[in-house]
């Protein structure tokens, strides 16, 4: 399990800043689905709300957060917990080349991969509107039709007790985009990506941010907004940014 720590004395001081955030934004036409992937259709996105709804049956649907769900999840949550699920952590091993990032400057996203133990929230549908929200919840994370199967289910652990929730994980098997990578590369990428939907050092920012904010220290992270941020300090310094 990460270990926990007040907010107020964590193991590093926060390095990568508003300022150099600030500096890997701009303005960044929309260059369209990522390549050699297909967009989930309409009817496959249903098809997977069904699956998701009868695996779910009569009992209520909890979704663990571990990254931008935490700070934006995106549909109406109905009640939260702290949760902790064993036997997975997280891990900048998504490779995208949109949204974050473009073809010429790629970046990564945040996965949840195999190993370890990950400490984040679980979001609680509201009952009365859950197929709405599952709906736009699943059309946020599952874009392509070659992901569907990256929605599934693992126990997470509670301050009520163990409870199966929603998640969304990476597994090479499933895509050739998600693979470990290395610290120091992870940093070159998110440091160099941003699109249209803000950069990849934005996104660590705030997902390290609001983590720390829940006392939650992820080692990984904490090591790799200091990368980022020397890197864009030598950027910055180059007058290449």
């Amino acid at each position: 399990m990460p270990k926990r720590l007040a907010a107020k004395t964590p193991p590093f001081a926060m390095q990568l800043t508003p300022e150099l955030v600030a500096k890997t934004l701009k303005v960044v036409e929309d260059q369209g689905p990522e390549p050699n992937w297909t967009p989930i259709s309409s009817a496959q996105l249903d098809d997977l709300v069904s699956r998701v709804e009868e695996e779910a049956g009569d009992e209520e649907i909890w979704v663990f957060a571990y990254g931008s769900l935490m700070w934006n999840p995106g549909f109406e949550v109905a009640a939260s917990e702290e949760a902790v699920a064993y036997g997975w952590h997280r891990a900048f091993s998504l490779r995208i080349e949109r949204l974050r990032a473009t073809s010429d400057a790629p970046g990564l996203m945040l996965a949840l991969r195999p190993g370890g133990s990950c400490s984040g929230l679980v979001l609680k549908l509201p009952c009365t509107t859950k197929r709405e929200n599952l709906r736009t919840l699943l059309a946020r994370e599952i874009r392509y039709a070659e992901v569907c199967d990256m929605a599934r289910w693992v126990a997470v652990k509670t301050p009520t007790g163990i409870r199966p929730a929603l998640t969304f994980w990476a597994s090479s098997k499933q895509s050739p985009l998600t693979e470990k990578i290395p610290l120091e590369e992870a940093a070159g990428l998110i440091a160099q990506a941003c699109g249209p939907a803000g950069s990849c050092a934005e996104y660590l920012h705030r997902t390290v941010l609001n983590l720390a904010g829940r006392n939650i220290y992820d080692r990984n992270l904490w090591q790799l907004q200091q990368m980022v941020a020397a890197r864009l300090r030598t950027l910055q310094e180059d007058d290449r940014i």
